[in-house]
Protein backbone atom coordinates (compact mmCIF):
# COMPACT_ATOMS: atom_id res chain seq x y z
CA UNK A 1 0.00 0.00 0.00
CA UNK A 2 1.61 2.93 -1.25
CA UNK A 3 0.52 6.81 -0.23
CA UNK A 4 -0.15 9.46 -2.56
CA UNK A 5 1.05 13.14 -2.42
CA UNK A 6 -0.59 15.53 -4.90
CA UNK A 7 0.99 18.30 -6.92
CA UNK A 8 0.57 21.73 -4.97
CA UNK A 9 -2.09 23.24 -6.70
CA UNK A 10 -3.29 25.18 -3.77
CA UNK A 11 -1.72 25.74 -0.23
CA UNK A 12 -4.13 22.66 1.53
CA UNK A 13 -2.84 20.37 -1.41
CA UNK A 14 0.86 21.25 -0.52
CA UNK A 15 1.12 19.50 2.48
CA UNK A 16 -1.17 16.75 2.30
CA UNK A 17 -1.23 13.21 1.46
CA UNK A 18 -3.32 10.11 1.09
CA UNK A 19 -3.27 6.44 1.02
CA UNK A 20 -3.90 5.26 -2.92
CA UNK A 21 -6.33 2.67 -1.54
CA UNK A 22 -5.25 -0.06 -4.63
CA UNK A 23 -6.14 -2.48 -2.20
CA UNK A 24 -9.45 -2.27 -1.89
CA UNK A 25 -11.83 -4.15 -4.57
CA UNK A 26 -15.07 -2.88 -3.71
CA UNK A 27 -16.84 0.13 -2.34
CA UNK A 28 -20.29 -0.85 -1.87
CA UNK A 29 -20.60 -2.34 1.78
CA UNK A 30 -22.57 -5.37 2.65
CA UNK A 31 -26.26 -3.82 3.53
CA UNK A 32 -27.46 -6.48 5.94
CA UNK A 33 -23.90 -5.86 8.19
CA UNK A 34 -24.52 -2.33 8.27
CA UNK A 35 -26.68 0.15 10.97
CA UNK A 36 -26.82 3.96 10.90
CA UNK A 37 -25.45 5.00 14.21
CA UNK A 38 -26.33 8.80 15.00
CA UNK A 39 -24.09 10.91 16.41
CA UNK A 40 -23.90 12.99 19.88
CA UNK A 41 -21.30 15.92 18.66
CA UNK A 42 -20.12 15.48 22.50
CA UNK A 43 -23.14 15.95 24.34
CA UNK A 44 -24.82 13.69 26.73
CA UNK A 45 -28.67 12.93 26.86
CA UNK A 46 -29.29 16.12 28.28
CA UNK A 47 -27.82 17.66 25.16
CA UNK A 48 -24.65 19.24 27.85
CA UNK A 49 -21.25 19.10 26.19
CA UNK A 50 -19.10 16.58 28.05
CA UNK A 51 -16.24 16.23 25.31
CA UNK A 52 -14.91 19.50 24.17
CA UNK A 53 -14.26 19.74 20.40
CA UNK A 54 -16.03 17.16 18.73
CA UNK A 55 -19.15 17.71 16.02
CA UNK A 56 -20.08 17.72 12.36
CA UNK A 57 -17.92 15.64 9.86
CA UNK A 58 -18.82 13.24 7.01
CA UNK A 59 -22.06 10.61 7.76
CA UNK A 60 -21.00 7.07 8.76
CA UNK A 61 -22.33 4.07 8.41
CA UNK A 62 -21.32 1.41 11.17
CA UNK A 63 -19.67 -2.27 9.16
CA UNK A 64 -20.54 -4.69 12.15
CA UNK A 65 -17.22 -6.70 12.57
CA UNK A 66 -16.97 -10.27 13.71
CA UNK A 67 -14.48 -9.92 16.70
CA UNK A 68 -15.29 -12.70 18.40
CA UNK A 69 -14.20 -15.18 15.53
CA UNK A 70 -16.52 -18.40 16.97
CA UNK A 71 -17.28 -20.18 13.86
CA UNK A 72 -15.67 -23.24 13.86
CA UNK A 73 -14.79 -25.51 11.34
CA UNK A 74 -16.45 -24.20 8.39
CA UNK A 75 -14.28 -22.35 5.82
CA UNK A 76 -14.59 -19.00 4.51
CA UNK A 77 -13.42 -16.97 1.33
CA UNK A 78 -12.46 -13.71 1.19
CA UNK A 79 -15.12 -11.86 -0.58
CA UNK A 80 -13.94 -8.61 -0.65
CA UNK A 81 -11.57 -6.19 0.85
CA UNK A 82 -13.29 -2.42 1.83
CA UNK A 83 -12.25 0.35 3.47
CA UNK A 84 -14.37 1.29 6.95
CA UNK A 85 -14.92 5.19 7.83
CA UNK A 86 -15.00 4.37 11.13
CA UNK A 87 -11.56 2.60 11.92
CA UNK A 88 -8.07 3.18 10.15
CA UNK A 89 -7.13 -0.07 9.17
CA UNK A 90 -9.04 -2.06 6.30
CA UNK A 91 -11.92 -4.81 6.38
CA UNK A 92 -12.59 -8.15 4.97
CA UNK A 93 -15.64 -9.72 3.51
CA UNK A 94 -16.17 -13.27 4.69
CA UNK A 95 -18.38 -15.78 2.51
CA UNK A 96 -18.98 -18.91 4.78
CA UNK A 97 -19.71 -22.28 2.92
CA UNK A 98 -23.18 -22.09 4.62
CA UNK A 99 -24.01 -19.19 3.17
CA UNK A 100 -23.34 -17.03 6.19
CA UNK A 101 -21.81 -13.42 5.75
CA UNK A 102 -19.35 -11.91 8.18
CA UNK A 103 -16.47 -8.69 8.16
CA UNK A 104 -13.37 -9.15 10.10
CA UNK A 105 -10.25 -6.85 10.22
CA UNK A 106 -8.19 -7.48 7.35
CA UNK A 107 -4.66 -8.60 7.74
CA UNK A 108 -1.95 -8.00 5.84
CA UNK A 109 -1.70 -9.69 2.51
CA UNK A 110 -4.56 -11.23 2.39
CA UNK A 111 -6.26 -11.42 -1.16
CA UNK A 112 -9.84 -11.82 -2.74
CA UNK A 113 -10.25 -15.73 -2.83
CA UNK A 114 -7.97 -16.80 -0.40
CA UNK A 115 -9.44 -19.06 2.58
CA UNK A 116 -10.04 -18.87 6.55
CA UNK A 117 -11.16 -20.38 9.00
CA UNK A 118 -11.11 -20.47 12.84
CA UNK A 119 -10.81 -23.33 15.31
CA UNK A 120 -8.91 -25.49 17.69
CA UNK A 121 -7.73 -27.42 14.76
CA UNK A 122 -7.14 -24.88 11.61
CA UNK A 123 -3.21 -24.69 10.22
CA UNK A 124 -1.51 -21.15 11.69
CA UNK A 125 -1.96 -18.94 8.25
CA UNK A 126 -3.06 -15.40 7.93
CA UNK A 127 -6.32 -14.90 8.44
CA UNK A 128 -7.31 -18.05 10.88
CA UNK A 129 -8.85 -17.82 14.03
CA UNK A 130 -7.19 -19.81 17.11
CA UNK A 131 -6.76 -20.35 20.88
CA UNK A 132 -3.52 -18.76 21.77
CA UNK A 133 -2.18 -22.37 22.99
CA UNK A 134 -2.57 -24.13 19.90
CA UNK A 135 -0.86 -20.70 17.53
CA UNK A 136 3.50 -21.40 17.48
CA UNK A 137 5.54 -18.99 19.14
CA UNK A 138 6.60 -15.82 17.34
CA UNK A 139 4.28 -15.88 15.21
CA UNK A 140 2.67 -12.34 14.28
CA UNK A 141 -1.01 -11.83 15.78
CA UNK A 142 -3.78 -9.35 16.38
CA UNK A 143 -7.54 -8.88 17.57
CA UNK A 144 -6.46 -10.31 20.68
CA UNK A 145 -9.17 -11.45 23.36
CA UNK A 146 -8.50 -10.73 26.76
CA UNK A 147 -11.33 -13.01 28.40
CA UNK A 148 -12.17 -16.09 26.22
CA UNK A 149 -15.68 -15.27 24.71
CA UNK A 150 -15.68 -11.97 25.43
CA UNK A 151 -13.86 -11.21 21.40
CA UNK A 152 -10.99 -9.72 20.00
CA UNK A 153 -10.29 -6.18 22.34
CA UNK A 154 -6.27 -5.88 21.88
CA UNK A 155 -3.98 -4.80 18.51
CA UNK A 156 -7.06 -3.80 16.56
CA UNK A 157 -5.61 -0.52 15.17
CA UNK A 158 -3.87 -0.07 11.53
CA UNK A 159 -0.28 -2.11 11.24
CA UNK A 160 -0.13 -3.36 14.41
CA UNK A 161 1.00 -7.06 15.95
CA UNK A 162 1.56 -8.66 18.73
CA UNK A 163 3.95 -11.67 19.24
CA UNK A 164 3.94 -14.61 21.65
CA UNK A 165 6.72 -14.82 23.93
CA UNK A 166 6.55 -17.82 25.75
CA UNK A 167 4.01 -20.74 27.25
CA UNK A 168 3.85 -22.10 30.98
CA UNK A 169 0.59 -23.99 32.17
CA UNK A 170 -2.42 -22.14 31.71
CA UNK A 171 -0.83 -18.65 30.54
CA UNK A 172 0.22 -17.25 27.51
CA UNK A 173 2.76 -13.98 27.82
CA UNK A 174 2.68 -12.05 25.14
CA UNK A 175 4.15 -9.04 23.62
CA UNK A 176 1.87 -6.38 22.55
CA UNK A 177 3.16 -2.96 20.17
CA UNK A 178 3.78 -0.68 22.87
CA UNK A 179 6.43 -3.09 24.72
CA UNK A 180 3.82 -4.45 27.26
CA UNK A 181 3.99 -7.57 28.10
CA UNK A 182 1.33 -9.25 29.36
CA UNK A 183 -0.08 -12.97 30.54
CA UNK A 184 -3.23 -14.09 29.26
CA UNK A 185 -5.50 -17.42 29.30
CA UNK A 186 -4.75 -20.10 26.42
CA UNK A 187 -8.24 -20.64 25.87
CA UNK A 188 -8.37 -16.79 24.53
CA UNK A 189 -8.52 -16.71 20.50
CA UNK A 190 -6.11 -14.44 18.05
CA UNK A 191 -6.09 -14.25 14.49
CA UNK A 192 -2.79 -14.62 12.72
CA UNK A 193 -0.72 -11.91 10.72
CA UNK A 194 -0.56 -8.35 11.35
CA UNK A 195 -3.31 -5.39 10.50
CA UNK A 196 -3.38 -4.16 6.73
CA UNK A 197 -2.82 -0.67 6.18
CA UNK A 198 0.55 -0.05 7.79
CA UNK A 199 0.97 3.37 6.10
CA UNK A 200 -1.98 5.39 8.07
CA UNK A 201 0.35 6.77 10.39
CA UNK A 202 2.33 8.40 7.58
CA UNK A 203 -0.52 10.23 6.20
CA UNK A 204 -0.69 13.95 6.55
CA UNK A 205 -3.87 15.58 6.30
CA UNK A 206 -2.75 18.86 5.25
CA UNK A 207 -5.37 21.15 5.89
CA UNK A 208 -8.10 22.14 9.01
CA UNK A 209 -10.84 20.77 6.43
CA UNK A 210 -10.04 17.40 6.56
CA UNK A 211 -9.75 17.19 10.43
CA UNK A 212 -13.12 18.97 9.91
CA UNK A 213 -14.57 15.92 8.00
CA UNK A 214 -13.10 13.63 10.78
CA UNK A 215 -15.39 15.02 13.31
CA UNK A 216 -12.60 17.34 14.94
CA UNK A 217 -13.49 20.41 15.88
CA UNK A 218 -11.01 23.34 16.58
CA UNK A 219 -8.82 22.78 19.74
CA UNK A 220 -8.41 25.90 21.96
CA UNK A 221 -5.38 26.15 23.75
CA UNK A 222 -5.98 26.87 27.80
CA UNK A 223 -3.68 30.10 27.57
CA UNK A 224 -5.56 31.38 24.88
CA UNK A 225 -8.72 31.77 26.42
CA UNK A 226 -10.38 34.10 28.89
CA UNK A 227 -9.43 33.76 32.71
CA UNK A 228 -13.26 33.16 33.32
CA UNK A 229 -13.55 30.13 30.74
CA UNK A 230 -10.09 28.39 31.84
CA UNK A 231 -7.56 28.62 34.54
CA UNK A 232 -4.48 29.21 32.34
CA UNK A 233 -6.71 32.10 30.75
CA UNK A 234 -5.71 35.74 30.89
CA UNK A 235 -2.48 37.48 31.70
CA UNK A 236 -0.83 40.47 30.42
CA UNK A 237 0.66 39.88 27.13
CA UNK A 238 1.52 36.25 25.81
CA UNK A 239 1.17 35.01 29.62
CA UNK A 240 2.28 30.87 29.64
CA UNK A 241 -0.51 30.27 32.11
CA UNK A 242 1.01 30.94 35.08
CA UNK A 243 0.50 27.30 36.54
CA UNK A 244 0.44 23.69 35.83
CA UNK A 245 -1.25 22.70 32.27
CA UNK A 246 -4.61 21.86 33.19
CA UNK A 247 -8.42 21.38 32.21
CA UNK A 248 -10.81 23.70 32.07
CA UNK A 249 -11.84 22.43 35.87
CA UNK A 250 -8.73 21.94 36.83
CA UNK A 251 -7.74 18.91 36.75
CA UNK A 252 -4.32 18.40 36.32
CA UNK A 253 -3.32 17.63 32.34
CA UNK A 254 0.15 15.56 32.35
CA UNK A 255 1.75 13.29 34.94
CA UNK A 256 -1.39 11.23 35.92
CA UNK A 257 -1.81 7.58 35.25
CA UNK A 258 -4.48 6.99 32.43
CA UNK A 259 -5.22 3.24 33.68
CA UNK A 260 -7.33 1.89 36.14
CA UNK A 261 -5.16 0.95 39.13
CA UNK A 262 -8.14 -1.13 40.49
CA UNK A 263 -8.45 -3.51 36.86
CA UNK A 264 -8.06 -7.32 37.94
CA UNK A 265 -5.98 -7.87 34.56
CA UNK A 266 -3.55 -5.24 36.29
CA UNK A 267 -1.65 -8.29 38.23
CA UNK A 268 -1.43 -10.34 34.81
CA UNK A 269 1.17 -7.54 33.48
CA UNK A 270 4.74 -9.13 33.29
CA UNK A 271 6.30 -5.80 32.13
CA UNK A 272 4.79 -2.26 31.81
CA UNK A 273 5.17 -0.28 27.92
CA UNK A 274 7.82 1.57 27.60
CA UNK A 275 7.45 5.43 27.99
CA UNK A 276 8.77 7.68 25.84
CA UNK A 277 11.82 8.10 27.31
CA UNK A 278 12.80 4.51 27.54
CA UNK A 279 11.82 4.59 24.22
CA UNK A 280 14.87 7.74 23.10
CA UNK A 281 17.46 5.87 25.60
CA UNK A 282 16.46 2.88 23.77
CA UNK A 283 17.59 3.93 20.03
Amino acid sequence: MAIKVYNPTSAGRRNSSVIDYSELTSTIPEKSLCLRIRKSGGRNAFGITTTRFRGGGARKIYRIIDFKRDKDGIPAKVATIEYDPNRDCFISLLNYADGEKRYILSPQGIKVGDEVESGQSCEPKTGNAMPLETIPAGIEIHNIEMTAGQGGKLVRCAGAAAKIVAKEGDWVTIMLPSGEMRMLRKECRATIGQLSNSDHQNISLGKAGRTRHLGRRPHVRGKAQNPVSHPMGGGEGRANGGRDPCSPTGVLAKGGKTRNPRSPSNKRIIRRRRTKKQKQLAL
